[in-house]
């Protein structure tokens, strides 16, 4: 095992800047996702990692080694990287033992540890007993654990996932989360798994690097993203965060600071260094619930509802009068019987938010 670290990396393909000064440290025995939407510079950095390309800039370190700077490149088949395709990859005339050995074969491994370690790999995926099928007599699930296995077998010091799970259906994709997170609570290794499902990324992962444009807007626990988000890109693309202007009246010094939401004083969550003027704020469906009786809220109009089986997801704009949110959709999520529909009013209270940095 090694941790990895990422370094100011810069990397152009003509007069586009695929990563721009990108900078990672990820921690030994780390499980780190590296999240964003297509063509965000997720695969180019997983690409950089590999050692399948060379940087316009920075360096990258595995363990104590320097493995990319622009003046120094170590190849792929010497980084001590396992890679798990989405694709599988897999061998179609070769049984699973021989698929998992290839490595082994490469690397000049011979008997009888050879078929130890691949008997070793096939039961830390759960696959004892499948070393003489072929891959088309697998599931999706099981055809995606030998290539994990494959990747195993070897002994990286590192494991690259570039987004394995894209090929597998809903349900395959829940069991192969567990496989995955009981696999790493298990050996340990330090893996990157890189995916634009952030369900994914927030169920697996210890940290996550959210990207955009090439460079890494936010690192941190997934809990972290979820309730202070460092900008609005990232509040707006974890949880469908809603970002809202909010006057901000006072900084309590308590993490909390009051505000006004559309001629609404309410508190907030924010950083302690939080300044007074406007600034906006990001509210997630939980913060927000239908009001009762006479209790304070914003005036909305329903537009749309959506049931979701034990819920309904509930769509409003805000009532006329209120100019500087007439594009802004508030969602929320009640509980069923729900009698709300399109085209009535409703006032919506808000009980938590949290004050984007400025």
């Amino acid at each position: 095992m090694a941790g990895l670290t990422v370094e100011h990396l810069v990397k152009s393909f003509g007069s586009f800047r695929a990563l721009d000064d990108v900078s990672l440290a990820v921690g030994d025995g780390e499980f780190v996702a590296i999240l964003g939407a297509s063509g965000c510079g997720k695969t180019t950095l997983l690409r950089q990692i590999a050692g399948f390309d060379r940087p316009d800039g920075g360096r990258i370190v595995i363990g104590d080694a320097v493995v990319s700077a622009p003046d120094r490149h170590v190849p792929p088949e010497r980084r001590r990287i396992g890679i798990v395709f989405q694709s599988y990859a897999l061998w179609p005339h070769m049984t699973v033992a021989e698929n998992v050995g290839y490595g082994l074969d490469s690397a000049g491994v011979r008997e009888p540890e050879r078929s130890r370690r691949i008997t070793d790999a096939l039961a830390l995926v759960r696959l004892d007993g499948f070393a003489d099928r072929r891959p088309a007599l697998l599931s999706g699930g099981q055809r995606q654990r030998v290539a994990l296995a494959r990747c195993l077998v070897t002994e990286p010091s590192l494991v690259l996932l570039d987004e394995p799970l894209a090929n597998l259906d809903v349900h395959l994709r829940a069991g192969m989360e567990d496989q995955f997170a009981q696999f790493h609570a298990r050996t340990r290794t330090t893996m990157i798994y890189i995916t634009h499902d952030q369900a994914e990324a927030m169920a697996l992962a210890d940290r996550i690097a959210v990207m955009d444009q090439g460079r890494v807007l936010q690192f941190a626990a997934p809990s972290t993203l979820y309730r202070e988000p460092a900008d609005a890109t990232v509040a707006r693309f974890i949880g469908e965060g809603m970002v809202v202007p909010v006057t901000v009246r006072k900084n309590e010094g308590d993490a909390h600071c009051d505000v006004d939401l559309f001629g609404v004083p309410m508190r907030m969550r924010c950083a302690p260094g939080q300044r007074q003027g406007p600034a906006s704020a990001v509210l997630r469906s939980g913060d927000l619930v239908p009001a009762t009786g006479n209790a304070g809220g914003l005036d909305a109009v329903v537009t749309r509802t959506v049931y979701k089986g034990g819920h309904f997801r509930i769509e409003a704009r805000l009532a006329a009068g209120v100019p500087e949110a007439q594009d802004l959709l508030l969602h929320l999520e009640v509980a069923e019987p729900s009698t709300l529909a399109a085209g009535q009013a409703l006032r919506i209270a808000v009980h938590d938010g949290w004050v984007l940095p400025t």
